[in-house]
């Protein structure tokens, strides 16, 4: 697997929406992806602001605990993120502990809520980007559902 430097990094989360599976992180890499603020256009307060009502939004579920709306830059017809209300410590999957297991679950529960609202209950893909080699960009656990297409396999 080839390693790739910052710069790299930076423009292929940056610019680009493919995932690289062929590709391994330096930590020097990563230590420079998280130290570069204009990068995180979305920082998580963008999503805390969305959940207070703050800044304008298309909701489509909501509970009292998950908070889902359109992604202002759809990958797919249907792209929807689904958010913890309470960040809890949940700023990636990979900080999630036990006792996150609920709002996990509900997550999860809400994305299959939310594609039988949009009609793609027959098909539709739940992302998680866990971190820079992931090019995760909004520090706050979301969900992407996915549809309105044919997706692909692999994905990427």
């Amino acid at each position: 697997m080839a390693a790739i430097g910052s710069f790299s990094l930076l423009r292929n989360c940056a610019v680009t929406t493919r995932a690289f599976s062929n590709v391994r992180v330096s930590p020097r890499a990563t230590s420079s992806f998280n130290s570069i603020k204009f990068l995180h256009p979305h920082h998580s307060q963008s999503f805390d602001k969305i959940i207070a009502k703050e800044i304008p939004s298309s909701i489509v579920y909501e509970d009292e605990k998950v908070l889902a709306f359109r992604d202002i830059n759809p990958q797919a017809p249907v792209h929807v993120l689904v958010i913890p209300k309470a960040r809890d410590g949940l700023t990636t999957l990979g900080k999630a502990e036990a006792r996150h297991g609920e709002v996990l679950g509900q997550l999860l529960y809400a994305a299959r809520i939310v594609a039988e609202k949009e009609g793609i209950l027959d098909g539709f893909r739940v992302v998680i980007n866990n971190g820079p080699g992931a090019c995760q960009s909004v520090y706050h656990l979301h969900l992407h559902v996915l549809g309105g297409r044919q997706m692909k396999w692999p994905p990427g």
